[in-house]
């Protein structure tokens, strides 16, 4: 039976609701027909110009994407803008493009920061702020690891479980600190280093963490923190969202996950010396 783009889009907002994400976020669907049929869905971080080649070359239907092509006003889409490229080869290649960012940072289940902690085999794991309307939503999760581990021991760990990036995985306490209840936040969480603390976290995995919070944290003898990228934090979404995509419509669509890795930091030196 053939699938349309709107019955995609209703299954994707089933999951990721459009309600959970933050005021200022921009989700749901970019471009695209919701009576075109939908056959292929490709599943990215960023809807970058690497991935949209990969959507043409593939012949997917729909780009379903974590980061928002556009997060301020837009006032055109001229072919001579870069983003407004990326809409143009989209519309062309006849694909559309949705956007699940913040909601599904906040959703139960199949959402970026249960896929995250997932990655890191945490269990009993509960919301590190949960939504007000929904207890089992919310921003980051915490749980336990199946076996307490070294700090060090730790990041080695994730550093496993998560994608390759030149970053690699940072960590910031004690080496030999005992890691047992693990907070995890997809993206820049380093505001729920308080949320972290009261939760009795032993460490916050994050990204995007700048110097002075993760230094007070130290000095206030605050959990341990693991920072790693951006990209990498939640790319583990991706095959969740997929797979839950296709059983929802009872495998009559395609899924995908791109193999294009779009973090933006290209090399590193110095860690040696």
């Amino acid at each position: 039976m053939t699938v349309t783009l709107g019955e995609v889009v209703a299954a994707l907002e089933a999951r990721y609701d459009p309600a959970l994400a933050e005021d200022w976020d921009a989700v749901g669907l970019v471009c695209g027909d919701p009576d075109e049929p939908v056959d292929r869905v490709l599943f990215a971080v960023d809807p970058v110009t690497a991935v949209v080649d990969e959507v043409v070359g593939t012949g997917a239907q729909l780009l379903v994407t974590h980061h928002p092509l556009f997060l301020t006003a837009v006032h055109g889409v001229p072919a001579d803008d870069p983003k407004g490229r990326l809409v143009h080869r989209l519309i062309r290649a006849g694909a559309g493009l949705f956007v699940a960012h913040t909601n599904a940072d906040r959703a139960p289940g199949s959402g970026v920061n249960d896929a995250l902690a997932a990655a890191l085999g945490l269990t009993g794991t509960v919301p590190l702020q949960p939504a007000a309307t929904d207890p089992r939503a919310g921003l980051g999760r915490v749980g336990r690891l199946p076996e307490a581990a070294s700090l060090q021991r730790f990041a080695e760990l994730v550093a496993a479980a998560l994608p390759e990036t030149v970053g690699g995985v940072r960590a910031a306490g004690d080496p030999e600190r005992r890691i047992e209840t693990v907070a995890v936040c997809g993206g820049s969480g380093g505001s729920l280093l308080p949320a972290a603390a009261a939760a009795g976290a032993d460490v916050l995995l994050t990204s995007d963490l700048r110097h002075h919070p993760v230094s007070e944290a130290q000095e206030l003898r605050g959990p341990a923190v693991c920072d790693v990228a951006h990209f990498a934090s939640e790319w583990p979404w991706l095959p969740v969202a997929a797979d839950v995509l296709a059983r929802d419509l009872s495998g009559r669509v395609e899924v995908a996950v791109s193999q294009r890795r779009t973090d933006p930091w290209t090399s590193h030196a110095g860690a040696d010396r």
